[in-house]
């Protein structure tokens, strides 16, 4: 075999106490150099320990600490060799382990302390641990001095029912988590040995990890051992690669093992979600789906299509062609005002010529041409936005009432109306106070009456951030402990409301104020918390800690703000976001294209937070603009948008389509004649057709309560209920009047299409058409079928 070109991480090992670990990782060089497409060999080289007594390797390239001293691990691939030198230190005949850094690792690696084991509500068999060991003093004494300290024994260490249960010696509802022997086994044989030594205030905590690799590009089949460092508070750091937990963000494209090993399934872009103690980093791989791809037709005047192309060319991806004209007006149309065209604008635009006519429609549908003869959209956008922000604002005169849920809806849309920057829309929100009936954004407060509901809804909406989870314990997936949560809860201890002077004495109308006093307190510590910006520093007000909260929220110094609103923006438009879910941001979580996201937030700031603008540069993308049908090639590559991603209309806009389609109006209590469904304030307006198609209760922040999926009901309602019935049968319908006029089926047909799908029929399709209409038993039945029928299809009820 010939001598092959590999290089060993680390070159120099340092193992520091007893039960230390290290993980080698072996890669294939080109010219002597590691690329990011270098070739795994850690589980193909085979490894010799030159001195057992001192340290010994597995044949995965795990090294085990055994005695103090020097020695020399050999590395074989082929006829090539080399030496990694390995010390170590402090190792003692009978060590008193630490419980934080030493036992509380395998408590984790061995999934005691996870929610669905003894950190459930009451534990398991009486035995409870804290979530993801979040409190180790609490963990200590329930494996310690709970239950008359039965769980250990420290005259026979290994006997302790701590060891016997996870090793399952004696029946355990969890089956076998640990072998006999192992360095974990044998970690906490020790520990109870050195007689049981409790965590302490001066115990160092984990506040980094690192990956090695970071990232890969591989082949399907190929594999990868991760090697996971830990750095901690006290500066030092710890191989942990045995100890860590692994798990894969995609499992269609990335399998791991318990133990590190990475192996590549699919193709296209994963990761791998690391965590240990508290701290969690990611790996990712990228899997290319061809060879270079020649993307002549692609600007990168657009900042869309410059990140898009990018990936385009590191994944080997062709995406789809540009959609025509006639998908792109209907397009556009739903995604900026929430409707339909009329047959008299889709044929207006079809009839232009010009390459710039498709930025010329978007920039009349937001209201951006300067000419008021032609930004004649603007109250549509307005509703149509309103209504999004409402629903995740929890707008609803079920929580505020009557009054405050219209000043609430009517403050909304006229920021929206006037396209004030979003950062003030945020400002005016947070900073909120005063009448809820006179100041809208004051509602703000009724809706989150407390500082965790503030905390996490505020964290949620802008900047797409989950933190409810470190409420009570730290966060799982990233590292946020209760102390983020309960700093930040404590930019809302003083909010409260009072009766005002005017309607208050009739119990009504209530009033935002800011008290002298009030103050969060951490609940296991109970220290009074300071207001800390999240991952940030400590920022006091001598009136109202709201203002530099609302200043920090909204400024570049907040690296989620800018990008939680882009991803919205982008799922909006474009069918997902570059983060799903979009209010589940976290470094373990991460975008399909981090670049685009980056630019997309970076180009919003530096418009003033401009939404109109953020709306624009992605519609007037080619990427936007591609088809909805993706080809052989890349049909799995829809997060990457080789295609555009078809998408339901949302309950209000399919109402409104019907109505547009049709020519007939619906009815809504108490407002008046012409009332759009997208113009609707509040949840409280009884209609089986918006319930059932998933208009919601607005009681989440989640984009999720907006259920996008289909379901049998809306199946049978649109199949058999009266609503799309009705407005069909309407003798003043389009259809009725065309009826009425003895229009000639030719008309009648061509008609329906541009009314409902905006685009003429094809001559297959006219001439089917014509056949259910001769074949009906009247001209006015035959042309109801149709019109029914398309109603009824998914190129209807998709924005395609």
């Amino acid at each position: 075999m010939a001598a092959a070109k590999f290089t060993v991480l680390p070159s120099e090992v340092l193992l520091n106490g007893n039960f230390a670990q290290a993980q080698l990782v072996v890669t294939a060089t080109k010219s002597g150099e590691i690329r990011i497409d270098s070739a795994d060999l850690t589980h193909t080289a085979k490894y010799t320990s030159l001195n057992v007594d001192v340290v010994t390797v597995d044949q995965t390239g795990l090294l085990l600490a055994v005695a103090n001293g020097t020695a020399e691990i050999q590395i074989r691939v082929g006829r090539s060799k080399r030496i990694v030198s390995v010390i170590v230190a402090d190792i003692t005949e009978s060590p008193e382990l630490d419980f934080h850094y030493s036992v509380q690792p395998v408590l984790s690696k061995a999934g005691c302390n996870m929610g669905a084991c003894h950190a459930s509500q009451h534990g398991k068999g009486g035995f409870v641990l804290s979530v993801f060991g979040y409190d180790p003093s609490k963990d200590f004494s329930s494996i310690v001095k709970d239950q008359l300290q039965r769980r250990v024994d420290y005259i026979r260490p290994e006997n302790s029912l701590f060891v016997l249960k996870p090793t399952a010696q004696v029946p355990h509802g969890g089956g076998q988590r640990l072998k006999v022997g192992s360095v974990m086994h044998d970690t906490l044989v020790q520990w109870v040995s050195g007689g049981a030594q409790g965590p302490t205030k001066d115990s160092a905590v984990v506040v980094d990890l690192v990956a090695t690799p970071s990232r890969r590009v591989a082949e399907i089949g190929s594999t990868q051992q991760l090697q996971i460092r830990a750095t901690y508070s006290d500066g030092t750091t710890r191989d942990v690669t045995a100890l860590a937990r692994y798990d894969s963000l995609d499992d269609g494209l990335l399998k791991v093992s318990t133990a590190g090993l990475v192996e590549t399934l699919g193709r296209g872009q994963a990761g791998v979600m690391v965590r240990f103690e508290g701290q969690a980093t990611t790996f990712m791989v990228t899997i290319p789906y061809g060879a270079d791809v020649d993307l002549p037709q692609w600007s990168e005047d657009n900042l869309v299509d410059k990140f898009a192309v990018d990936k385009f060319r590191e994944l080997g991806i062709q995406p789809s062609l540009l959609c025509d004209d006639s998908t792109f007006i209907r397009r556009a149309y739903l995604d900026a005002i929430g409707g339909l065209p009329t047959p008299a604008e889709t044929q207006q635009f079809l009839d232009l010529n010009g390459a710039d006519k498709r930025t010329k429609l978007i920039d009349q549908l937001l209201g951006l041409t300067g000419d008021p003869a032609q930004d004649v959209f603007n109250d549509r956008f307005a509703a149509y936005w309103t209504l999004k922000w409402s629903d995740l604002l929890r707008n609803s005169s079920a929580t505020l009432g009557e009054q405050g849920m219209w000043s609430l809806h009517n403050w909304i849309r006229e920021s929206f109306r006037v396209n004030r920057g979003f950062d003030e829309f945020v400002k005016d929100l947070i900073q909120a106070r005063g009448s809820l009936y006179m100041n809208g954004p004051a509602n703000y407060y009724q809706i989150n009456k407390n500082s965790s509901d503030l905390t996490e809804a505020t964290t949620q909406l802008f900047m797409g951030i989950r933190l409810e989870c470190a409420k009570c314990h730290h966060h799982p997936f990233e590292s946020y402990s209760q102390a983020d949560y309960y700093g930040m809860a404590a930019f809302f201890s003083r909010v409260g409301t009072k009766n005002s002077e005017e309607f208050g004495l009739f119990g009504r109308e209530r009033v935002v104020v800011v008290n002298p006093t009030g103050d969060v307190q951490h609940p296991r510590t109970r220290e009074t918390m300071k207001p800390t910006v999240l991952h940030g520093d400590v920022i006091e007000h001598s009136l109202d800690r709201r203002i530099p909260l609302a200043s920090w929220l909204t400024s570049t110094q907040n690296p989620w703000f800018a990008k939680s609103v882009v991803n919205r923006y982008v799922r909006y438009l474009m069918g997902r976001g570059l983060v799903e879910p979009v209010d589940d941001m976290r470094s373990t979580n991460p975008a399909s294209n981090e670049a685009m996201l980056s630019a997309l937030a970076a180009s919003f700031e530096e418009s003033g937070y401009d939404l109109k603008q953020l709306i624009r540069v992605i519609m007037t993308s080619r990427t936007y603009q591609l088809g909805s049908e993706p080809t052989e090639m890349n049909v799995s590559a829809g997060k990457y948008y080789a295609f555009y991603h078809a998408k339901r209309m949302p309950a209000e806009a399919l109402l409104d389509a019907i109505n547009t389609a049709t020519g007939t109006a619906t009815k809504f209590k108490d407002l008046p004649p012409g009332t759009l469904a997208i113009e609707l304030p509040d949840t409280n307006y009884p209609n089986y057709f918006l319930k059932t198609f998933g208009k919601p209760l607005r009681v989440s922040v989640c984009e999720c309560e907006r259920a996008p999926d289909e379901n049998l009901a809306q199946a049978l309602h649109t199949l058999n209920g009266d609503t799309i019935a009705k407005k069909i049968s309407d003798p003043l319908s389009h259809l009725g009047k065309l009826l009425t006029a003895e229009a000639p089926v030719e008309e009648v047909i061509a008609h329906i299409f541009m009314a409902t799908l905006s685009r003429m029929a094809t001559p297959d399709e006219q001439a089917l058409c014509k056949q259910i209409v001769a074949e009906a038993p009247t001209m006015k039945e035959g042309c109801e079928d149709v019109l029914w029928a398309l109603i009824n299809s998914k190129q209807f009820v998709y924005i395609q």
